[in-house]
């Protein structure tokens, strides 16, 4: 049985890829802050028995040692950072009262966190059939497509993750283990809001789809849930 590695499993997107992924037959690792008080996933947990909740907060150096220790050797076929934070939704996000706090937080969960979880589980990555690291980002981080302008934490912390993800495909290139920055869609979400245009199960089988799909050739790319290529 392949195994999948998912941050952010408590709800929305995580919560979905936990979903798919267990009923696709993967042995799924679905990590969460606080496991207790996840009841959507642990009543999901419950109905597969294909499903393993561990605690972790991505941002907490200690905590990924900790599921390094708990994983050993244990192969990892497919890596899904999906946890994120948006950031301040008001005049701290706004030109002329930047939160410098607000910004920090976000580049840490955003930016710096999906690196860190991909240094601590390179071994267990290397030792997987598949090899793949899909990492959510945002459309909102493409400066192409960027001609609404504001949004400035936001926007740059998903700017520099796929900078990130970049480096990250050329390093592990040697290794044959594949990085692809996914752009989900708005997705209704607590994030996304009520407005937004697709659910999460449209959003969630777009993306295994192109993480089924990801070869050597597309690793480094930028690829929203229906496989269209986005600019950087």
């Amino acid at each position: 049985m392949k195994t999948v590695f998912i941050t952010g499993a408590n709800r929305g997107l995580g919560l979905e890829f936990t979903r798919q992924y267990a009923q696709a037959g993967y042995q799924v690792i679905a990590t969460t802050r606080a496991p207790l008080q996840a009841e959507a996933l642990q009543k999901l947990a419950q109905a597969h028995n294909n499903i393993q909740i561990m605690s972790l907060d991505i941002t907490d150096e200690k905590q990924l040692a900790g599921v390094k220790s708990m994983l050993q050797q244990q192969a990892i076929d497919i890596l899904i950072a999906n946890a994120g934070y948006y950031g301040p939704k008001d005049e701290r996000n706004a030109f002329g009262q930047i939160d410098s706090e607000e910004w920090l937080k976000t580049f840490q969960i955003n930016t710096i966190a999906p690196l860190k979880l991909v240094e601590t589980l390179y071994p267990n990555l290397q030792a997987g059939a598949e090899k793949k690291i899909a990492i959510l980002s945002s459309k909102m981080g493409s400066i192409d497509d960027n001609s609404s302008g504001g949004s400035y934490i936001y926007r740059s912390s998903k700017t520099a993750l796929n900078a990130v993800i970049k480096s990250l495909s050329v390093d592990l290139k040697g290794d044959g283990i594949k990085v692809v920055s996914l752009h989900p869609g708005w997705v209704k979400t607590d994030m996304g809001g009520p407005n937004a245009l697709i659910d999460s199960e449209t959003s969630v089988k777009g993306m295994m789809g192109v993480i089924k799909g990801l070869t050597g050739k597309k690793s480094g790319t930028f690829i929203a849930y229906d496989g269209k290529q986005i600019a950087w």
